[in-house]
């Protein structure tokens, strides 16, 4: 039987990974990082999906050594216990951010990684690490590196938009024309179970995205199609936005500059890679999966 350890399992991926395995009949155990590693839990799985990690804080308020201590320390940690372990796979959760936080053209694996923030950096450093370790014959890794994960219960930037367009409130922010990639949750679970339940997939570093990129606009719209509201779109200077966005940053507000860069930047991930390997395409078109976390979202 594949046993799977997954660490992070309280979060908002982890919680509906264990759901999703339990329902495929994987044998899930789970491991908490803040106390101590637990060797013996790990040498007796057969695969560790390595979620847990510390988020990017949008509020800046975070101390940034505990991204590395975290982020860094922690993966460098697991990972030597499972090249001594029995276990055979090792998926790491990683982050387009630990390959770039602009995206000028389309990102790709092949392309330099220059991460700004102590989230990318930390991530980055963990990739590298694993990177750089002898592998054993009968072991695998995978570093998958996700953008922005969306699904049933996700609490992030959707969500907050989300309530700009049921509350009727324009958006400001028409006049940037942006397309960015995104990750239904569902997606990325169907990328994990191909890699748990499939041998023929080499080790190495995945961007992983939904086929189709959408812009901030087409968002708004169908938010409020799905809402049965009227969107309301404002085309205002982006010169101004700017302005305000850099108030926002001095006075707390909910709009600050970077917010407003993740609202409106280009960010486009190529996911040619993982679909080559798996030789399948992902089962969730971006628009259904945008569609059913604004479904969730009604929901009490």
């Amino acid at each position: 039987m594949n046993k799977v350890l997954i660490t992070g399992a309280s979060g908002f991926i982890g919680s509906n990974l264990i759901d999703h395995l339990k329902n495929l009949h994987f044998c899930i155990d789970t491991l908490s990082l803040r106390t101590c590693i637990d060797e013996k839990m790990i040498k007796k799985s057969s695969s560790i999906v390595h979620l847990a990690g510390k988020a990017h804080d949008l509020k800046q308020v975070s101390n940034s050594s505990q991204y590395y201590e975290i982020n860094f320390e922690l993966t460098k940690k697991l990972f030597d216990i499972f090249l001594n372990s029995e276990a055979e796979k090792f998926i790491f959760i990683s982050s387009v951010k630990a390959a770039a936080d602009q995206v000028d053209d389309v990102l790709r694996e092949t392309d330099p990684a220059r991460p700004h923030t102590h989230y990318g950096k930390s991530k980055l450093m963990a990739e590298e690490y694993i990177l750089s370790k002898a592998l054993p014959v009968n072991k695998t890794f995978y570093i998958l590196r996700p953008c922005m994960i969306h699904g049933p219960g996700n609490k992030g930037n959707l969500n907050l938009l989300y309530q700009f367009v049921l509350k009727g409130i324009p958006y400001p922010l028409s006049a940037f024309e942006n397309k960015r990639s995104f990750l239904s949750i569902e997606n990325l679970f169907f990328v994990i179970r191909e890699l748990l339940e499939r041998n023929d997939i080499p080790s190495g570093v995945y961007n992983v995205s939904d086929n189709e990129a959408l812009s901030t606009n087409e968002l708004i719209k169908l938010m409020a199609q799905t809402s049965y509201k009227k969107a309301s779109l404002w085309n205002i200077s982006p010169s101004l936005m700017k302005l305000i966005a850099k108030l926002g940053d001095i006075l707390k507000l909910p709009l600050n500059t970077e917010r407003l860069n993740k609202l409106t930047e280009n960010y486009l991930v190529d996911n040619s890679k993982i679909r080559n390997a798996l030789g399948k395409d992902f089962p969730i078109q971006a628009r259904d999966g945008i569609i059913m976390t604004i479904n969730s979202f009604q929901k009490p």
